[in-house]
């Protein structure tokens, strides 16, 4: 149960939704809506057309920068639809070498070097967008999105305190540098914001709490700056992101996968780092289908605020069953 908006218009029978526009609509099926999938209708008779060709064919190309672009992650997928539609895109990550070869060697994807936890290369990279916009004719960015950021899988009781303050270095304020940053540029386009989150964010998930928390602080941050920023013609969307078939969950189980040697939860060690206990990698959505569902929401100019995005996304699926608190409980016992 994710969440995608609908409009439905009863003089045209058209359902609007981000990801599909449906024609001689009879009901209202679907299992992305914010609200239990039992209370809406359950059929349709409809042609869907996927929004994004829509938008392909009505929306003006447009610059989008997107960091965290390293191959196999939600980052590259994004990039590589905006630019297989055309767009331009500049594709960032630490390690440049970790972008695909398939979207760098597009002709209208520009690859930076940026590293969101530093502010020189944040400074340097609107420089350089504000080079190449000129260049191609743009008065400045349309879309950010800040994508980049990673997780830490251990329980609170054995968090180190400095590599928690890290991962929000790079997940809370990596965002907020970037927005700081490149507020001109996309004010001068009357742009848009787009802030990746996690539907964890929503939840309280035992051995991922410092991950977790740290999405919920960038989503309360990036709901306060849509107020913020709205004055200034900025548009800010935060997306909650469910389950999606990325190396995330193999990342944050392996990134620190080892208990001190004192930790009361050695018991279910395999339970912590296991990745399918953070995430179901087998059934998530797919980068692409994610990607393409994003576009949507990155490209309108409607609007702002939360959606929710893949497989699971307004579920309790990130709920304590399953993640070894019967086992733990019984050691005790």
């Amino acid at each position: 149960m994710g969440s995608r908006f609908m409009e439905f218009s009863v003089c045209t029978g058209t359902v609007r939704k981000y990801g599909y526009l449906s024609g001689i609509a009879v009901g209202v099926p679907t299992n992305l809506w914010p609200i239990p999938v039992d209370t809406v209708p359950t059929f349709i008779i409809s042609i869907s057309v996927p929004v994004h060709w829509r938008l392909m064919a009505s929306t003006k190309l447009k610059t989008v920068l997107i960091t965290g672009c390293s191959g196999g992650g939600i980052g590259a997928g994004i990039a590589q639809e905006l630019a297989n539609q055309g767009h331009h895109v500049f594709a960032t990550a630490r390690d440049i070498s970790k972008i695909p070869t398939e979207l760098s060697s597009l002709s209208n994807v520009t690859i930076l070097r940026l590293d969101v936890t530093s502010q020189p290369s944040i400074t340097e990279a609107v420089e350089n967008v504000t080079t190449v916009t000129e260049r191609i004719g743009s008065a400045g960015l349309d879309v950010l999105v800040n994508n980049a950021g990673y997780g830490y899988s251990m329980p609170l009781l054995d968090v180190d305190i400095e590599k928690a303050k890290a991962l929000y270095d790079t997940n809370v304020w990596g965002p907020v540098r970037m927005v700081q940053a490149f507020c001109d540029v996309l004010a001068a386009n009357k742009g848009r914001v787009v802030m990746i989150s996690s539907a964890g964010a929503a939840v309280n998930t035992p051995w991922i709490g410092a991950y977790c928390s740290s999405k919920a602080a960038l989503t309360n941050i990036s709901e306060t700056m849509r107020l913020e920023l709205a004055p200034l013609g900025i548009s800010v969307i935060t997306a909650m992101v469910g389950i999606v078939q990325t190396n995330f969950a193999q990342n944050v189980g392996s990134s620190d996968a080892t208990l001190p040697s004192d930790s009361r939860y050695l018991v279910i060690k395999d339970f912590i780092f296991n990745p399918k206990s953070i995430e179901n990698s087998t059934g998530g959505a797919k980068i692409n289908d994610l990607a393409r569902a994003l576009v949507g929401d990155i490209l309108t100019k409607e609007g702002g605020g939360m959606v929710w995005r893949g497989y699971k996304a307004g579920s309790n699926y990130f709920l304590t069953e399953n993640r070894g608190l019967d086992v733990f409980l019984k050691s005790l016992q």
